[in-house]
């Protein structure tokens, strides 16, 4: 369950990172780019690979967070360890602290 929804977030997040990298470097050209007043010394191709993993860092967040807050209270809550094998100062209503 955990490949499939590291898919869920991996996957949309690398084709809104791709669409992203396509409309930003046609309208900025990675030459003319400063950081605090000092032009980049990164290739043009180097400042492509960076601008893609940086849009897909932040996209992935974004579909992390969305799953995340689409899991039930059940899953979210849910103690990993049987009841019969928890410690005693961790059972409380039967769950798991």
């Amino acid at each position: 369950m955990k490949t499939q929804r590291w898919m869920w977030i991996a996957w949309p997040a690398f084709l809104v990172a791709a669409v992203l990298e396509m409309i930003v470097f046609a309208m900025v050209d990675p030459g003319d780019l400063h950081w605090f007043g000092n032009p980049l010394g990164l290739s043009r191709q180097a400042i492509y690979t960076l601008a893609f993993f940086v849009f897909w860092g932040i996209t992935m967040a974004s579909s992390a967070l969305t799953t995340l807050l689409a899991m039930s209270p059940f899953e979210v809550n849910r103690c990993p360890v049987p009841e019969g094998q928890r410690p005693e100062d961790c059972a409380r209503n039967g769950q798991c602290c």
